[in-house]
């Protein structure tokens, strides 16, 4: 692979350097491709800057140390890791010699600064690149100057400059000349800029020395001695806390409320009624997501205790009298199966895709499959319930605390107090788990009414019982799928969804089996629902995985076939089609495949131990997963998984190989033992006590291989998890006979008798 020329504008818009202000130092901005807008400008006085000034900068000491300031929200999966390391791979220092900071939101600067996705790496990798390769130029232009030669002549490795003379400067050393270079050259015209600035060249991968090598996650040390790091941990002098009184059921509103016994309760300083603020959003400001308007950013308004503590305040919480009504009827008094099932038997669908014509396909066919796949919803129970800190003044709104969307929620509290944007300074911490549910800036709202109405800082906290009763849920989902067969082959393919407030993002009609199969349609409908559902890990994939490969198994003992060759020849046919609409590559689906069968060993049997094999792609990530599966009676176990991904150039095989690890064991845990429902618009679950989730000794040992390639690098924070419960399930149909369609698994399994089968 030959290196490539980057062509760069090294206009004043793309960098600030300071010169010798306040003991030296180079600051140096970066333009984060999508992330980053291009008109944006710097102040240059580094002597007024805090902390919330340089969040998307390089700072390089005059000894050559340099911190790196990462933009995106770090909700568990190792992106303030993984940006620093590429932006140092191509600045060319040690390691060892870079300090990692999170950056504060900055909407002058950014467009992108979110974590959602697993987008991150995908749409920055370009950008993180050619900010340290620009950075590390720059730092030559000044070295080659002090020596009086050209540019060209020097070069960079691990934070020193060489000429062709053998003298060395380190980075240090040259750095405040680097910043009187760069002030020196925005005085020049124009079309003199290359008299000081020469293009940098980015690395070929295989000379990479930080990227693809494991790094420990910077944040490790703070975790594992539980220092002040989570949005949770945020303390400030003068801060008071609140626990916040929400509707009991989707679909009341508050009425009326007595907190005379909560005001007698030790530690508390008032009950305040909030709600009100929160209403002008829904009824006359524009809502960038519908979502917010069901259920979490409501039409009740909520009672808030505010005291000295957040267990004086959740105390209190439960003494007060709240009267509650019915705002709009409640279709949770009908089963919500019942309601999916008359939305796969109705005709109000919407087509997300249609090849050929599956009518005439099911018309001329021998046999005919059609099965019907259901889930439950699901909480996110996050480890780190939902919380935010606020603090309202008359000049400015201070915000701090865990979420994926700072700049989103940052103009929803703008737009909530009449603030001018410019006013909101947000600080972002590391969450404690995100899976979706801090996509949504309800609780950081409820901060800042509550801020605002009191005028003191002030902490909100959830409880756990907050989280489960009160938040976000993955939608309830059925699938059906039908497929015709003529001549032993698939002729027809047809999915119907039918959602609670729909799921199915438009790009997913458009992967595999899309062009695979002549005839194939996707049909949706959605049940409109008070009930609030939004984005939970691996969104709109991570059920119908399960789904999909576990009717494409059943299929292939139909058809006599066996399962991994079948996909195998669907993804040759796959590979032959040009339709631009498809949005993976067969080919590097296939090579997923034929690296787990590899490693698995995946066609040697062994007594007492089912296999089961899914592949699916989503996030733009590759992934192939084997199961073994034992018998405990009549539980099944799942006791290893081995995972072939292609995500392209792993940047950190570490945290890599956590994230893939960490997904697995989350897909494999939800799709055995989570359940969760409503009954008239209250859930069933209020805390770990009734609501299952996988124990540590129920999670198997996992094997992760990667498809070694130079491809841009791709998600991985959630494209392990829909094919883990699908691998299960198939594992599961081997060992008990039957197959089960509905999850959990734990509690839907068809009742059979069991057999010492032997996995084939």
């Amino acid at each position: 692979m030959m290196q490539k020329k980057v062509e760069m504008d090294f206009s004043r818009r793309d960098f600030l350097r300071t010169s010798s202000l306040v003991g030296g130092g180079m600051l140096i901005g970066f333009n984060f491709f999508t992330a980053c807008k291009p008109e944006a400008t710097m102040p240059v006085d580094l002597a007024s800057l805090d902390y919330n000034d340089f969040n998307a900068f390089i700072k390089i000491s005059d000894e050559g140390m340099v911190t790196i300031f990462s933009p995106n929200p770090e909700i568990g999966q190792g992106i303030k890791t993984a940006i620093p390391m590429i932006i140092a791979e191509e600045l060319d220092v040690p390691w060892q010699h870079v300090n990692v900071v999170q950056g504060a939101l900055d909407t002058k600067n950014y467009v992108r600064q979110s974590a959602g996705g697993s987008r991150a790496i995908r749409l920055g990798w370009s950008s993180f690149r050619e900010t340290g390769a620009l950075a590390k130029q720059i730092l030559i232009n000044a070295a080659a100057k002090r020596w009086g030669i050209d540019p060209v002549h020097c070069t960079a490795k691990q934070g020193e400059i060489i000429n062709n003379r053998g003298e060395v400067l380190n980075y240090g050393q040259v750095v405040n000349e680097a910043a009187l270079l760069e002030q020196e050259r925005t005085k020049k015209e124009e079309n003199d800029k290359n008299a000081i600035a020469k293009r940098p060249v980015l690395k070929n991968p295989k000379d990479f020395t930080i990227i693809g090598k494991a790094v420990t996650n910077v944040d490790v040390d703070k975790i594992v001695t539980g220092k002040p790091l989570y949005g949770i941990d945020f303390v400030s002098p003068g801060m008071v806390y609140a626990s916040v009184l929400r509707p009991p059921a989707f679909g009341k509103v508050l009425k009326s409320f007595d907190d005379e016994e909560a005001k007698k309760m030790s530690g508390v300083i008032d009950v305040i009624r909030i709600g009100e603020k929160t209403q002008k959003i829904i009824e006359g400001l524009e809502i960038p997501n519908v979502l917010l308007t069901k259920g979490v950013l409501n039409k009740s308004d909520k009672v808030v205790v505010i005291a000295k503590s957040i267990w004086e305040a959740m105390n209190a919480k439960k003494r007060i009298k709240a009267v509650w009504v019915d705002d709009t009827p409640s279709e949770s008094t009908e089963d919500h199966d019942e309601i999916l099932l008359k939305l796969l038997s109705g005709s109000k669908f919407e087509t997300r895709r249609k090849d050929g014509d599956i009518q005439e396909a099911f018309k001329n066919a021998d046999k005919i499959l059609e099965r019907t796949y259901e889930s439950p919803f699901l909480p996110h129970n996050c480890m780190e319930p939902m919380n935010f800190y606020a603090d309202v003044t008359d000049s400015k709104v201070h915000l701090v605390g865990p979420t994926q969307t700072p700049g989103w929620a940052a103009d929803l509290v703008a737009q909530l107090l009449n603030r001018d944007l410019k006013e909101i300074e947000l600080q972002i911490t590391r969450a404690g788990g995100g899976f979706g549910r801090r996509l949504f800036g309800d609780y950081v709202l409820e901060a800042a009414e509550i801020s605002d109405k009191i005028r003191r800082p002030v902490k909100m906290i959830s409880s756990r019982e907050d989280d489960m009763l009160t938040g976000t849920y993955r939608p309830a989902i059925k699938y059906r799928f039908k497929a015709s067969i003529k001549d032993g082959e698939i002729t027809g393919y047809h999915i119907k969804e039918a959602a609670i407030n729909g799921t199915m993002h438009p790009t997913i009609p458009h992967f595999f089996p899309a062009g695979a199969i002549e005839n194939y349609q996707v049909d949706v409908a959605y049940y409109q629902s008070n009930i609030s559902t939004g984005q939970w890990r691996a969104p709109h994939t991570n059920f119908l995985a399960f789904a999909d490969q576990n009717f494409f198994d059943e299929l292939a003992e139909i058809l006599e076939k066996d399962p991994v060759e079948m996909r195998l020849n669907m993804l040759k046919r796959a590979a032959k089609n040009t339709d631009e609409t498809i949005k993976y590559s067969a080919e590097r689906l296939k090579g997923t495949i034929d690296l787990v069968v590899e490693k698995s060993d995946y066609y040697t049997t062994k007594k007492g131990v089912y296999k089961g094999l899914a592949a699916y792609y989503c996030h733009n990530t590759y992934v192939s997963e084997v199961v073994e599966l034992t018998m405990e009676g009549s539980v099944p176990k799942v006791k290893k998984v081995y995972v072939a991904v292609d995500c392209g150039i792993v940047v950190n095989p570490l945290g890599a190989k956590n994230q893939i690890e960490g997904g697995v064991i989350d897909g494999i845990g939800h799709s055995m033992y989570a359940d969760f429902g409503f009954k008239n618009g209250v859930p069933l679950n209020s805390n770990f006590d009734s609501y299952r989730l996988i124990r540590m000794k129920e999670a198997p040992e996992v094997e992760t291989y990667f498809v070694e390639n130079n491809f841009n690098p791709s998600g991985l924070g959630e494209p392990s998890l829909p094919p883990a419960g699908a691998a299960v399930g198939i594992a599961l149909k081997k060992a008990i006979g039957n197959r089960t369609m509905k999850q959990p698994l734990i509690g839907h399994i068809p009742a059979n008798k069991l057999t010492d089968r032997q996995d084939s």
